[in-house]
């Protein structure tokens, strides 16, 4: 699928060594994807977006983190290249490898996942998912039911798939991250997940053994009360897209939602969380 489309990229420069915070607060701007180089961002929107808006939340940000920034049209670009380009490969071990339709197969994997990049991938995407990917080879998953919130390119639900769910449901507010979780369950032949576009108001569903978010801080936060009714006593959370800096905020919120937390890891700036309800 081409995807031919005028944006706005957003090239924005960090004023202190303080990138991976930065680009979890850009996380809640609606952006389609944040690309991470050594020294700055490179944020992408649509340009049917609401520059004038964009530009005025960046301004606010400011007073948050002391960044610069300055936008250029990029008009009818082919951006399924653009992402390809730069998208790398995730290898967990031999445990799981993810990579894209061009990147040489890995047969000594016991679980390869193949891509079809739609979306840049933002900071902290390889550190994050590696993590979650890490802490789901010691989950069992036969026969069990899973929520995949905030899916974005389904691979944590198409590893459920191959790890031997019943069924997944993955959930995505952003149209590109449904669109691409399609095409790439179409890739990979998965079979058994349920991909909807919406918030967790699209999913009224209780009762999930295991729960996937690999999302952003704030939306965690809003959201933990709610996960938590979603899990059947017994159920799994894990979580991660959270800075490490802010471990303790979100093991916190999560206790007083009322679940424990049996682990937990760090890798680079990003923490992951096991939580039980």
């Amino acid at each position: 699928m081409s995807n031919y489309k005028d944006y706005w990229q957003y090239r924005i420069t960090p004023e202190t060594p303080q990138k991976a915070a930065l680009a979890d607060l850009l996380g809640s701007l609606p952006f389609e994807g944040i690309e991470e180089t050594e020294t700055e961002l490179l944020a992408y929107a649509p340009i049917e977006e609401d520059g004038e808006e964009l530009v005025r939340r960046l301004i606010e940000l400011q007073s948050v983190v002391p960044f610069q920034f300055e936008r250029e049209w990029f008009p009818g670009q082919n951006w399924n290249e653009v992402w390809e380009s730069n998208f790398q490969p995730v290898a967990v071990g031999d445990f799981c490898y993810i990579r894209a339709l061009f990147h040489t197969p890995r047969p000594d994997v016991r679980h390869e996942i193949i891509i079809q990049p739609q979306m840049a991938f933002g900071t902290g995407h390889h550190e994050t998912t590696y993590m979650m990917m890490q802490t789901m080879s010691a989950l069992e998953f036969s026969g069990k039911n899973v929520l995949d919130f905030g899916c974005g390119t389904g691979i944590l639900g198409i590893l459920a798939a191959k790890l031997g769910a019943a069924s997944i449901i993955g959930v995505d507010i952003e149209k590109p991250a449904f669109e691409n979780t399609q095409e790439n369950l179409e890739l990979n032949r998965t079979e058994g997940f349920e991909v909807r576009l919406g918030d967790l108001d699209a999913v009224p569903e209780t009762g999930f053994d295991i729960l996937l978010a690999n999302i952003n801080r704030n939306v965690i936060l809003a959201t933990l009360p709610a996960l938590y009714q979603k899990l059947k006593t017994g159920g799994t959370l894990l979580v991660s897209g959270i800075l490490t800096k802010e471990k303790d905020l979100v093991s916190g919120a999560a206790a007083d939602a009322g679940f424990r937390l049996a682990s937990a890891m760090e890798r680079g700036d990003w923490s992951c969380f096991w939580f039980e309800k």
